[in-house]
């Protein structure tokens, strides 16, 4: 009677090792890609530094360069607008030379204008740096979509979802060092932020360095340059979801003011907002993902999202005139829903984002999804503060109202866009 052959601790897979790793792919938890992987890994470390400069470029301006809050607003305002048109060019120089050369060009750029943000000394000079900034990190966005694209392959929603997650949680880390900064209130300190900052777009090429060159996809030659201008269901789709997008604005910029000036819930109710809307991101947003394949999903991700931002926003509209405790607890409700909404919104639009672009244009089209959502955060403080703050509750009702009609409207853009895709079609069915 023959044994069993038996192997060496060195020469076997620990089964539980391997049931865990699976576990965590199939959670949305673990990349099983390398590259997906290395771009996860270049998306956190990028975010970390840039969570922590927003949070703290208008102190620097202001506490650091003695500027006025009105100039630091109009550089900032400048800087905004500026970046707006440099992601389409930039885009379609990516598809042409490749994204990730492009995408590290704008990097060590950004780390560039960062370094000379130490240097500047008036307004025009701390408005040419932001500026620059600004420039670079949009035209990086634009560039990052094909690689994007190209790396997450066959599931690029779920793959997106999952940087979305870890862009959300760097951010947060981020958020939290800057307050350390704010907190420490020096020279020293602002401008060891600058530099760390200046570090993580560096340490982010470093790691794009690894990614493999991704040669150009060639165009069809009846194509023209600037397709994704002239693409009317896209850029029908672009305007819908950056109104979608100023849902974002509502938590972190018009909830904290709506605590602070209309309810008599505690003011640290702010923090707990921000961090139920962080958790949720990260937990849920790849799971929020699964089954949003496809035009018609993608669509009815938004009709869904539309929903749970009026019925959100409603709850928060009524924590106003009742008691503290009770306005915080509702409001976490209110707020839990809002995230929701947030969820299948981001779902619906990463599908759309990529699907409805060609594949050999994807840095084009990136350009124009990314000004819509630039253009929506230009307006929506503006928007939010009149409606929101300034007009009151029926402002909260009329908002909400808005994401549904921009919900509800979605579906039909979709069906738009596979009438002029046949392949989109094709996808979907």
């Amino acid at each position: 009677m023959s044994q069993a052959p038996t192997s060496s601790p060195d020469s076997t897979v620990d089964p539980a090792a391997g049931d865990n790793r699976s576990w965590l792919v199939r959670r949305g938890l673990l990349l099983e890609s390398v590259q997906q992987r290395r771009l996860a890994t270049g998306t956190f470390i990028n975010q970390l530094g840039t969570g922590a400069f927003l949070a703290t470029v208008p102190l620097y301006g202001i506490r650091v360069l003695d500027l006025s809050v009105q100039q630091v607003g109009l550089g900032l305002s400048i800087a905004a607008v500026v970046g707006l048109v440099a992601g389409i060019p930039v885009g379609h120089l990516a598809d042409r030379r490749g994204p990730r050369e492009i995408y590290l060009l704008t990097l060590l750029v950004q780390a560039v204008a960062m370094v000379g943000l130490l240097f500047a000394h008036s307004f025009w000079a701390f408005a040419l740096a932001v500026t620059i900034t600004d420039l670079a990190g949009s035209s990086g966005g634009a560039a990052r979509g094909p690689l994007v694209r190209r790396v997450g392959g066959d599931e690029v929603p779920k793959f997106r979802s999952y940087l979305r997650s870890v862009a959300m949680l760097a951010g947060t880390f981020g958020a939290l060092s800057a307050g350390v900064v704010v907190q420490i209130d020096t020279d020293l300190a602002y401008q060891l932020l600058i530099i760390g900052n200046a570090l993580t777009f560096v340490g982010c090429a470093l790691v794009m360095a690894q990614m493999p060159k991704l040669p150009p996809l060639p165009s069809p030659p009846e194509v023209g340059r600037w397709i994704a201008l002239k693409d009317k269901p896209y850029v029908a789709f672009v305007v819908l979801d950056g109104i979608m997008w100023i849902q974002g604005e509502v938590l972190t910029f018009a909830l904290p003011l709506w605590v602070v000036l209309h309810t008599d819930a505690p003011r640290w109710f702010v923090g707990l907002a921000i961090a139920v809307n962080t958790a949720m991101v990260v937990l849920f947003q790849v799971r929020a993902s699964r089954g949003v394949e496809g035009g018609s999903a993608a669509g009815r991700a938004f009709r869904r999202a539309g929903v749970a931002f009026l019925l959100g926003m409603a709850i928060v509209a009524f924590a106003a005139g009742i008691p503290g405790w009770l306005a915080a607890t509702i409001m976490v409700l209110g707020v839990g829903i809002h995230t929701i909404g947030e969820l299948w919104h981001a779902a619906g639009s990463l599908e759309l984002r990529f699907r409805m672009a060609p594949a050999h244009a994807q840095g084009q089209y990136s350009g124009v999804f990314g000004m819509g959502m630039g253009l929506c955060y230009v307006v929506a403080p503006s928007l939010l503060g009149l409606l929101l703050i300034t007009w009151g509750k029926p402002g909260w009702f009329l908002m909400g109202g808005v994401f549904v009609l921009a919900g509800l409207a979605m579906p039909a853009v979709v069906k738009w866009g596979e009438r002029t895709r046949p392949e989109m079609a094709e996808a979907v069915a």
